[in-house]
């Protein structure tokens, strides 16, 4: 499973980033968070890589999504990590891909139409990347994101017990052109919010390694949970995945602060669904309007 492949690829890793006493790493953030984060010169530079799989994460039947729409949503989901971390400002993206010959030029050539127009949409510059023949169609993109120093930053390990929890917009409706929430994560970052991750696999999935990370339990009231148009039930909200929100949490005195901070950023609806308790109870937990627990899992990749 994801999780579980994840977990063994980053105990490998600690020990190749174990640096050597003369030759202190660069690394400031690695696996674990949305983005990596890297010292380069006087600033630090914050990498996220997103990958779509063609019949994995979309699909091109009659009906379904348009290369134009791969090529934005690619791009919008490595974004979106930027987000998450609170990034001050994007700069670059690489996009590389995997063409099958069904595609051809002109489909390859309409993938990165999508991902042009909402480049230019974000101000992010498309600098570079990669062509090859694939048996099926696949983006992966690299985005950088550029910031002064760590205190800019937010992670998903800074949760402490007693924070709020809130989400921005709405959950479930897996829109096929969103819009990655940049503004919103400067404005959170700069609002005091602990943690921070964007939904992706869902909210059952992040809301568990933001827990998971903090060392602490994420308590979520189904019943607040902000529904998408046509979305039929809470438990839809909450497992869906790909919804492009971010999801926080910030000290209780901090509500007014984020709440205004986010109207000024773009008038992002903000919804509190829950709090921070301490670990012992799991990572995450969703409880209905009578206190029973509901045992949820968003999306993972299974093999």
């Amino acid at each position: 499973m994801e999780r579980s492949l994840i977990e063994s690829i980053a105990a490998e890793l600690k020990i190749q980033q174990t640096p050597a006493a003369a030759a202190p790493s660069r690394l400031v953030r690695g696996i674990g968070d949305d983005a990596a984060v890297v010292r380069s010169g006087g600033a630090l530079c914050v990498t996220s890589v997103d990958a779509m799989v063609q019949d994995v994460h979309f699909r091109l039947d009659e009906g379904a999504d348009t290369p134009f729409d791969v090529g934005w949503r690619a791009l919008a989901g490595a974004l979106s990590d930027l987000a998450a971390m609170g990034v001050a400002r994007a700069g670059e993206a690489y996009v590389a891909l995997g063409v099958r010959t069904e595609v051809g030029e002109a489909g390859a050539l309409e993938l990165m139409r999508g991902a042009v127009e909402l480049a230019a949409q974000t101000e992010i510059v498309i600098a570079g990347g990669d062509v090859v023949t694939a048996p099926i169609l696949m983006a992966c993109v690299t985005v950088v994101g550029w910031a002064e120093n760590a205190s800019e930053l937010v992670g998903r390990d800074g949760a402490r017990v007693g924070d709020l929890v809130g989400v921005t917009g709405r959950l479930g409706g897996r829109p096929r052109r969103p819009l990655p929430r940049l503004s919103e994560g400067r404005a959170l970052a700069q609002a005091g919010a602990h943690a921070m991750i964007d939904l992706s696999d869902g909210l059952a999935s992040d809301a568990w390694h933001i827990g998971e990370r903090s060392g602490v339990c994420l308590q979520i009231e189904l019943e607040r949970l902000p529904l998408a148009e046509g979305v039929p039930s809470f438990e839809q909200a909450a497992t869906a995945g790909e919804d492009y929100e971010l999801c926080f949490t910030v000290p209780p005195g901090a509500r007014a602060r984020v709440e205004r901070a986010l109207h000024e950023a773009g008038g992002a609806q903000v919804t509190w669904i829950g709090q921070v308790l301490s670990g012992p109870q799991g990572r995450a937990r969703f409880l209905d309007a009578h206190g029973d627990e509901h045992r949820l899992e968003g999306y993972e990749h299974r093999w």
